[in-house]
């Protein structure tokens, strides 16, 4: 009796000896690595935040200050998170794993509430305090969690516009740039070379 030697038969005769081969073997041959099955264990509170396949699942960036520099943390949401509410999240400190990380709030302890106003790709951030009295790494905080937070105008957040409001005082617009916040320069048009 002559056996095919096509391409086809060979890939079917080695499927069948590769499930002859598994089925030969036992269980004890395939649990031999010495791991005995345990039952249910507690390890915490279930995931959550999760979303249907295909959509992202939100998140709320906030920044605080870390051993390097000022650091992104982020954190799950069940929606998007405007500038005034992701500014009041940051205001209260970082977690228990972002202080693992090194990560501190450097906002000085402000008498009375931050609110944010939103317009097309720019915030209008409005503190309690005289906002020229503010450090750059407390600037930069404020600035880059509100540029980072959800926006109308649908600019990335290195495009949206930051102005800080209190005290009589007026900064800005910035920008945040990577994770510091920078005054916002309006290139002008070159005048015109002449012929």
């Amino acid at each position: 009796m002559s056996v095919p030697n096509s391409p086809r038969a060979r890939r079917i005769a080695l499927g069948g000896l590769l499930a002859g081969v598994l089925a030969g073997l036992s269980a004890s041959a395939l649990t031999g690595c010495g791991i005995e099955p345990t039952g249910v264990i507690d390890a915490g509170e279930p995931a959550h935040g999760l979303k249907a396949p295909g959509k992202p699942v939100p998140d709320v960036q906030l920044y605080f200050l870390g051993p390097t520099g000022l650091r992104p943390a982020s954190r799950p949401a069940t929606a998007p998170v405007g500038p005034e509410e992701a500014i009041n999240l940051m205001m209260k400190g970082p977690n228990d794993a972002e202080q693992q990380r090194g990560l501190t709030n450097v906002l000085p302890v402000l008498p009375g509430k931050v609110t944010a106003e939103t317009d097309n790709g720019a915030v209008t951030v409005r503190l309690p305090m005289n906002v020229k009295r503010l450090d750059t790494a407390s600037m930069s905080q404020l600035v880059c969690t509100a540029a980072n937070a959800s926006v109308p105008g649908g600019r990335r957040p290195s495009d949206v516009l930051v102005t800080l409001v209190g005290g009589d005082a007026r900064v800005g617009p910035m920008v945040c740039g990577g994770t510091n916040a920078f005054p916002f320069i309006q290139s002008s048009p070159s005048p015109a070379l002449p012929d």
